[in-house]
């Protein structure tokens, strides 16, 4: 069965809200729409207070290249645009918004009726995507118009769907996959005419029988998409680890996908472009999945943004008294949140409510130079070296051994003998040495 070559780990799988059917969370009182769901710069508002706005209204456009548009999830009346501190203490601009009742535009298709055939052309699917606010739901919330664009001189040869869900405990794509998967197939045709592709890969991994076995059914109907069960190995959910994975190839360091000639996208994400292409939906809501040992009652649950997360939290039974952190996303790239007061977004994939004993870190040793984190790490990298320059301040000699590589996964942590902060070093620096890289691309 096939994996990735380079490193990898196999953390406890911990699915508890697997099988778990999805909810739909009530809407709050009052949606703080956050105005930085994405990567990129904040989107511009184009309300005020007072306006009124119903589900599916623009009420941000994007700012600049690498932007996306947001979208009223309710609708009722622009309270204020105002900041928030979000859940790791940052501030950041959001739209208040008082709910009034659950009014949609007109020009969106509610309908459950599946909607198989899209005569758009490439151009158009990619603007509609673009107008929709769609990103990247995998967690890098990357705008997807811009990938569904390949810059002048490349080319795509095929389309890799990455529905691995390699991080313990989510099983938000699992679910979606197994409650609309015949949308998300028609989503990845959709995909393939707007890239220019006649072949899809779904990468799967065999933790999900049950998955593999539907969407494979779904498939045998598609021309040129496949279904690929893979190995269990983390992170294969990488976009680097799955492209080589799925099609054996590898990119080069610095480089992005369409180098290989592979365009990679979330199963969420896929399933939004369905949304948006055949039912003029924008991206307002997502699936989340909650869970944690002692979380009552693990499940996953469709969102709008905007919801207080604790109105989450209160689905699947509050928080437990043992708490001892609560993270965003899953427990290998997640981080530790500092307050539960924060709107639901596009970014958040998944609210793991993590014990006690669990969440405090061992006291960290000094290095017994086992190489453990060298073996592991997907990227080919020398954890130890980059973390110990981080802690010098050596920005250059990170720079020179390709610490912008570093895909953040965790590894290198997960597997250190001696409990050392490596990621939180490389972390420090691969900022540091980015912040001096777009200073220096400045000047040119």
């Amino acid at each position: 069965m096939k994996t990735f070559r380079i490193g990898g780990v196999h953390p406890h799988e911990n699915k508890l809200s697997a099988g778990q059917k999805i909810q739909n969370v009530p809407l709050p009182k009052q949606a703080v729409v956050l105005l930085a769901q994405h990567l990129g710069a904040p989107a511009t508002p184009v309300v005020e207070k007072g306006t009124e706005v119903k589900v599916g209204q623009l009420i941000a456009t994007a700012s600049g290249f690498i932007s996306a548009n947001v979208h009223s999830p309710v609708s009722g009346k622009v309270a204020k645009i105002d900041t928030i501190v979000d859940g790791w203490g940052l501030k950041t601009p959001a739209v208040f918004i008082d709910v009034e009742g659950d009014e949609w535009l007109d020009t969106i298709d509610r309908s459950d009726k599946l909607n198989t055939i899209c005569k758009l052309e490439p151009a158009e699917i990619v603007k509609k995507v673009g107008e929709a606010g769609i990103v990247g739901l995998g967690g890098a919330c990357f705008p997807t118009h811009v990938k569904l664009a390949p810059p002048p001189g490349k080319k795509a040869e095929v389309l890799v769907v990455n529905a691995v869900e390699c991080e313990p405990y989510l099983t938000c794509d699992h679910q979606l996959m197994m409650e609309h998967g015949e949308e998300i197939m028609v989503g990845v045709s959709i995909i393939m005419r707007a890239i220019g592709v006649t072949k899809a890969i779904i990468g799967i991994e065999n933790n999900k029988p049950d998955a593999i076995k539907y969407m494979t059914e779904l498939a045998s109907k598609v021309m040129g998409v496949e279904v690929l069960p893979l190995k269990l190995k983390y992170p294969q959910g990488g976009e680097k680890q799955l492209i080589d994975a799925c099609i054996h190839r590898q990119v080069p360091s610095g480089a992005l996908p369409i180098e290989v000639g592979a365009v990679v996208q979330n199963v969420a994400t896929v399933y939004a472009v369905y949304e948006a292409v055949q039912k003029n939906k924008p991206l307002i809501e997502r699936v989340v999945t909650v869970t944690g040992k002692f979380v009552a009652k693990p499940g996953n649950f469709r969102v709008r943004f905007g919801t207080p997360l604790n109105d989450i939290l209160a689905m699947a039974g509050g928080i437990p008294e043992n708490t001892g952190k609560i993270i965003a996303g899953g427990p290998m790239m997640g981080r530790a949140m500092s307050n539960t007061d924060m709107p639901a977004n596009k970014r958040i994939s998944g609210l793991l409510l993590m014990p006690q004993e669990e969440s405090k870190r061992k006291e960290p040793q000094n290095c017994i130079r086992c190489a453990k984190c060298v073996s592991v790490c997907p990227m080919g990298l020398e954890p130890y070296m980059l973390a110990k320059q981080a802690g010098l301040g050596l920005w250059d000699e990170m720079e020179a051994i390709h610490v912008m590589d570093c895909i953040e996964c965790g590894c290198c942590l997960f597997t250190c003998p001696s409990n050392r902060p490596l990621l939180d070093y490389i972390r420090m620096g691969k900022n540091k040495v980015g912040g001096i890289i777009r200073a220096r691309n400045m000047k040119k």
